[in-house]
């Protein structure tokens, strides 16, 4: 009789590949591309990639939110155009900067967020739903997108201690 034991073996850092480790904390559309982004170009330059969602950023892998993820004009400093906080507040406002956002996103010919997110998913990035935050917010696994294990923290700090690159956003 053959026995097999499986263990984990960390390979010196020489011998394995790259590693990125991106926790997604916010659920903005603007705060949505970033972690896809850098997380399907790593996978396709053959890194290993775990995305953990968590807090807000689970709207990001929540099968109804993910597609109505906004942009706020509030408090957003950075933005092309600066909205005084007082027009910003006024109604519609949101809807306005979430169109403008995909408009210049889509004459830049950059992928939907959803294009880009199943890309990931494609190319082996992990996306790990924060256990706890699913508790939290009452969140279930029927409420998640296909191709999103969970886990807690600690399953992706196994991943992400030996990670070359770790990004908090």
């Amino acid at each position: 009789m053959t026995e097999s034991i499986s263990q984990s073996v960390t390979l010196p850092s020489e011998e394995r590949p790259k590693r990125m480790a991106i926790i997604a904390s916010k659920g903005t559309l603007d705060a949505a591309y970033p972690p896809v982004i850098l997380a399907s170009t790593a996978a396709a330059m053959d890194m290993e990639v775990a995305i953990f969602f968590t807090f807000y950023g689970f709207d990001l892998i929540h099968k109804k939110r993910s597609k109505k993820l906004k942009v706020s004009p509030i408090a957003n400093p950075a933005a092309p155009m600066p909205v005084p906080n007082i027009v910003g507040m006024i109604p519609g406002m949101t809807g306005m900067a979430t169109w403008m956002m995909k408009r210049w996103m889509k004459n830049a010919n950059v992928a939907k967020f959803e294009e880009l997110r199943e890309a990931c998913i494609e190319s082996g990035v992990r996306m790990i739903a924060c256990q706890m935050t699913m508790d939290v917010m009452g969140i279930k696994e029927s409420d998640i997108i296909d191709g999103v294990e969970t886990g807690g923290a600690a399953a992706f700090l196994e991943f992400a201690k030996d990670a070359d690159i770790t990004l908090f956003m």
